[in-house]
């Protein structure tokens, strides 16, 4: 079912995951009940996803936004892989979040992915819709 906005474009859509072996999942719920409250469209994914069923969910749910919950010590690595499975897809068109534990040597490593929305604990909800809401490519129609 499309939900279609007073503008006649649809909400943005999200999809929130949690890659590799991680299975602490209450904070990306929060994640995602937030961001469903700021009126966007939320596909939450589940635990232990592949990069390449990921890539692969983005493609299938045209997601505007992917969100990777990740706390783990394998920020980096884990989002590197995913990356190219969108490379791989040529999806290039997806702003790319990442929660969780990050150090400032792994979010200069992010950073140099092209990874630039970074939340860490702490972080309020409302600086994520910011970021969002900031920086999501344009809209698109339905």
């Amino acid at each position: 079912m499309n939900i279609e906005t007073a503008s006649g474009r649809r909400p943005l859509r999200v999809v929130m995951t949690k890659v590799g072996l991680d299975g602490h999942d209450r904070g990306v719920k929060v994640i995602a009940q937030a961001l469903r409250d700021a009126g966007m469209e939320v596909i939450y994914t589940g635990l232990r996803r592949t990069p390449d069923d990921i890539a692969e969910i983005v493609l299938q749910e045209d997601a505007d936004i992917l969100g990777l919950s990740i706390l783990s010590g394998a920020v980096v690595p884990l989002t590197r892989r995913v990356t190219e499975a969108l490379a791989a897809r040529e999806i290039d068109d997806v702003l790319i979040i990442v929660g969780g534990i990050v150090t400032d040597d792994a979010r200069k490593e992010l950073s140099d992915l092209g990874i630039e929305g970074v939340f860490g604990p702490g972080s309020s909800l409302g600086e994520i819709i910011t970021f969002i809401k900031t920086n999501v490519p344009a809209l698109r129609t339905i």
